[in-house]
């Protein structure tokens, strides 16, 4: 996502939780993958596959000169035919170990097969990060969490736009706010109006 819509969707959360959360998300996934140097594994769930996080945070590599941001994407189901890049599965997340950072991004619940593969992960000295609904395995799991609840005026999707911004910034400072400043079916409308304007592909190909 470019930095005017970045800075659109800011200012339009701004006064509620979402743009300092994010951002302090964000950071946390940056000084994870930067210093550790050791890969960064995307995940989403077998219902699930977190492609836009992938494309943005690509992007975001690119334009920040942090090539540890380029993640992996690991999917559940990987063809014959899938290209190098579609290719990895379940098992590199089983195979991560020191230096290595698991990213999940979960709206619903995590099948038990993928949260055993992660506890291994984390036992290995992978570090564990989550974007998900709340479920408290996956709380419990990891190591830096962002809960985006169900029925929330601001879904995954817009969370994951800023979480991608942030972790490609320089650090700057937190953006301000707290919960309830702009409620109501107003800040509803205009947050969908820019919802819209945000769901069309972002510039990478996958």
């Amino acid at each position: 996502m470019d930095a005017v819509r970045v800075a659109l969707l800011r200012d339009v959360l701004a006064g509620t939780r979402w743009p300092a959360a994010a951002r302090r998300f964000g950071l946390a996934l940056r000084s994870s993958v930067v210093p550790r140097g050791g890969g960064l594994l995307l995940v989403g769930t077998e219902a699930y596959e977190p492609w836009h996080l992938a494309a943005h945070l690509t992007d975001e590599s690119a334009w920040s000169g942090l090539p540890e941001l380029a993640p992996t994407l690991v999917r559940h189901r990987v063809a014959p035919d899938d290209p190098a890049h579609l290719a990895a599965g379940l098992g590199r997340i089983e195979a991560a170990g020191r230096g290595a950072t698991v990213l999940l991004v979960a709206p619903e619940r995590p099948d038990s097969g993928l949260l055993e593969r992660m506890h291994d992960a984390r036992r290995a000295g992978a570090r564990v990060l989550a974007l998900d609904g709340g479920d408290p395995e996956v709380g419990g799991l990891a190591h830096e969490t962002l809960v985006v609840p169900e029925g929330d005026a601001v879904d995954l999707d817009i969370v994951q736009h800023l979480v991608s911004a942030a972790a490609g910034e320089n650090g700057g400072a937190v953006a301000r706010g707290g919960p309830g400043a702009r409620g109501g079916r107003a800040f509803r409308d205009r947050l969908s109006r820019l919802a819209d304007r945000l769901t069309e592909p972002p510039p990478t190909r996958w």
